[in-house]
């Protein structure tokens, strides 16, 4: 599943298409993709994992799932897979294996910019404030919690607990107020390193701690562990990265 920063690339890689009308529009998706043939796109956003094509009156959310991917100017999978394309005078972009709806609201209605890491209307306060009502989670559900960080995937979730030195199943009410300023801190801090190391193609280069098998800070065995009510794989050191309970 794409996190946060893939999707910032996929934004700007579509800048091409701003202000631009579409000329064609077809796939499987269930939405009015005929509608939208003569339409100006007036914008492109990305809210966490959400990727958005803005129309004057409606807007198509894109949320590439487990699978999702996109292509341009060529279709590189089925027409099965395909579930929308559109087609402009300066090229074409194809999207596959995703699911797509069409909003009648305005972006601006609907989402908190502030809780997106990447986003520059990001708040640290609204995050912690957030965290603060939710005391018996463990830290590895609420950094997945997309209405609290949104963008924050599992690669994040666990380069940043290993990056501040805390265990995934610590829990969030039982961390001192450094710490968990910290992680706050961190979630945005590493998905700003994530997005400059995925354009770079050098993102799994940086791992230090996912789908790892052996600590650099203590040369002792990582851990892997489906952790918390996500049941989602944990990577962790059991004797660098502390746990509150």
């Amino acid at each position: 599943m794409p996190e946060g920063p893939s999707i910032v690339i996929l934004k700007e890689l579509v800048q091409q298409f701003n202000n631009k009308k579409v000329l064609d529009a077809f796939g499987n998706a269930s939405i009015d993709a005929p509608g939208l043939i003569n339409k100006k796109v007036i914008d492109f956003k990305s809210w966490g994992k959400h990727f958005l094509i803005c129309f004057p009156h409606t807007t198509l959310r894109i949320h590439f799932l487990l699978f999702g991917s996109y292509s341009f100017n060529e279709q590189t999978k089925t027409d099965k897979s395909l579930r929308l394309c559109l087609r402009f005078k300066n090229g074409t972009v194809y999207f596959y294996t995703c699911a797509i709806k069409q909003l009648d609201e305005k972006p601006d209605d609907i989402y908190d910019w502030s809780s997106d890491v990447l986003n520059d209307k990001w708040k640290p306060t609204n995050a912690l404030k957030k965290l603060k009502a939710l005391p018996d989670e463990m830290v590895c559900d609420v950094l997945l919690d997309q209405e609290i960080f949104s963008g924050v995937g599992n690669i994040i979730k666990n380069e940043v607990l290993y990056r501040i030195k805390l265990h995934p199943k610590s829990i969030t009410g039982k961390l001192p107020a450094p710490v968990l300023k910290q992680l706050v801190k961190e979630a945005r801090n590493y998905s700003f390193d994530f997005l400059e190391w995925k354009k770079a193609n050098q993102l799994k280069k940086h791992w230090l701690a996912y789908h790892k098998k052996i600590c650099t800070r203590c040369n002792l065995p990582i851990i892997k562990e489906d952790t918390g009510k996500k049941h989602r794989s944990s990577f962790y050191c059991g004797n660098c990265q502390v746990l509150y309970k």
